[in-house]
């Protein structure tokens, strides 16, 4: 099957679906290669990992499909020069950029080729990029797991804003999605893809612990919170730290003291230790819609076919009545 978009055409893929670059969960080749492989774009998250585990993801990726494939990389890690050095040297497909400005990166990957994607949180932050010259923009709303947007402005209203603020750049939405229907929400608001976080952390192939698994699957779309909002904010799931982390909040503590706590707690702990009771279980509210883990591939390929079933479902307008609304 191929759903082709303006995003689909950019990168070159069948699929208007991303994977997430989601630190540790894909931080090593097989989950982006299984997505990739099945038509979508897989991302490796080079931001936990040291230089030469990347180099070896990238080339176990690059050994195991001609798809194309991306690497997202926060600017703000220690180290990112090294890693775009890197990234230069191995001419990564697509390279997805978040956390910094595109004027640090533009001029060394444009010359061979990478397409750049540029992650943003709002309209005036998609204009800059925009203007700066990136190939696309991947908006993230308030419902995404991890780091949303500080004013925690919704999927829906971000993408529509920023359609309409940027309509010359491909655009990817971030936030909220597990299924079709929500793919073709986010191309009915003006996008060319979405991209998929949660649903990937329930996937075979998703470096995860499994209880964290489990949490996930046990969770409901109230069951995350926002905390840490001026330490970096997250979404996570409820648990010992971040209730916690709240009552700290909303006592009013010193910056110090909440700055001190927050850094107790880790998504390493959770991802590879398996500590779901003082790590930090980032997730999005979608953990809530998803109920079962399957091969990446078959995520991908069932996202596909209910996207397919979603539009042939939708109703056609009457011709009639239409001629009277245009008439109008």
């Amino acid at each position: 099957m191929r759903i082709e978009t303006s995003v689909t055409r950019l990168l070159g893929i069948d699929l208007p679906i991303i994977q997430a670059g989601m630190s540790w969960v894909s931080s090593n080749a097989a989950l982006p290669l299984a997505v990739s492989q099945a038509g979508g774009l897989g991302v490796i998250a080079a931001g936990p990992m040291y230089r030469d585990d990347l180099a070896i993801a990238i080339d176990e990726v690059q050994a195991g499909t001609d798809r194309p494939f991306a690497v997202n990389l926060p600017l703000y890690r220690k180290g990112a020069d090294e890693i775009i050095d890197l990234l230069v040297e191995k001419r990564i497909p697509v390279l997805i950029a978040s956390q910094g400005g595109p004027g640090r990166y533009l001029h060394r990957f444009k010359p061979i080729g990478t397409v750049c994607l540029h992650v943003v949180a709002g309209e005036d932050h998609a204009r800059k990029a925009a203007d700066a010259g990136v190939d696309g923009l991947i908006a993230v709303g308030g419902e995404a797991g991890g780091h949303p947007p500080p004013d925690l402005v919704s999927t829906l209203v971000l993408g529509r804003a920023i359609a309409k603020a940027v309509p010359h750049v491909p655009l990817v939405l971030s936030g909220g999605f597990t299924d079709g229907q929500g793919l073709a929400a986010a191309l009915s608001l003006g996008a060319g893809a979405a991209q998929f976080g949660t649903r990937f952390m329930l996937s075979r192939e998703a470096r995860l612990h499994d209880a964290y698994k489990d949490c996930l699957l046990q969770a409901r779309i109230g069951d995350t919170v926002i905390v840490g909002r001026d330490l970096g904010m997250i979404r996570v799931l409820r648990n010992v730290f971040a209730d916690r982390m709240m009552e700290i909040e909303r006592q009013d503590t010193a910056e110090d003291v909440r700055r001190a706590f927050f850094q107790t707690a880790s998504l390493k702990a959770a991802a590879f230790g398996g500590d779901t009771q003082m790590g930090k279980l980032e997730a999005g509210q979608s953990a809530g819609l998803v109920s079962d883990i399957l091969p990446a591939a078959d995520i991908v390929r069932r996202v596909a076919l209910e996207y397919a079933a979603t539009v042939n479902a939708l109703p056609i307008p009457n011709e009639d009545e239409e001629r009277k609304l245009h008439a109008g």
